[in-house]
């Protein structure tokens, strides 16, 4: 079955923009988990950051980690250079897809492509284990940041946490 990059989220679909233009960037072929983990982790409205922070982990010794992996991807260079999504990065979004099925989402958001890396085998998921994030850690984190909502919409990340995002705590002033 091939994925259908529509049932993306806003968020989502930009971060698989960001993604390709990573790969770009560093004059690389194939769009590859890392450069997604890549565009997650560098989102600054996202959910991807809160769920790290709360799990604990040491953001910017991840986004170092990642972007040292990526430096030593291969590179081609050419003016027609075309830039493709990989069969690694297709399997990721696939079992993205899979977790937004089993927790009954009509959309596969940020934080599923997150739950993603912690189950299939390649790169990201040995770097956010090295930084003590596993697939228990990041549902924990999330079930906090997200409640019980669900992603029935293609902009569901403007949701969570909006006490915090936009109301102030009396109590800390």
């Amino acid at each position: 079955m091939a994925f259908r990059f529509e049932k993306l989220t806003v968020k989502a679909q930009e971060a698989v923009q960001r993604a390709q233009q990573t790969a770009e960037d560093f004059g690389q072929q194939e769009i590859k988990p890392l450069h997604l983990l890549k565009a997650l982790l560098d989102e600054e409205q996202g959910v991807v950051k809160p769920l790290i922070q709360k799990i604990g982990a040491n953001l910017s010794q991840l986004q170092k980690m990642v972007d040292d992996e990526i430096s030593r991807l291969p590179k081609v260079s050419g003016a027609t250079m075309q830039v493709g999504v990989g069969q690694a990065l297709l399997k990721v979004l696939q079992a993205a897809q899979d977790r937004a099925d089993q927790m009954q989402d009509n959309f596969v958001s940020t934080e599923h492509l997150l739950l993603a890396f912690t189950t299939v085998d390649d790169q990201p998921k040995r770097i956010l284990e090295l930084n003590g994030i596993e697939e228990d850690d990041v549902l924990s984190a999330l079930q906090a940041v997200r409640g019980g909502q669900r992603v029935t919409d293609q902009s569901p990340e403007e949701k969570y946490q909006s006490l915090e995002q936009y109301g102030k705590d009396l109590v800390e002033l």
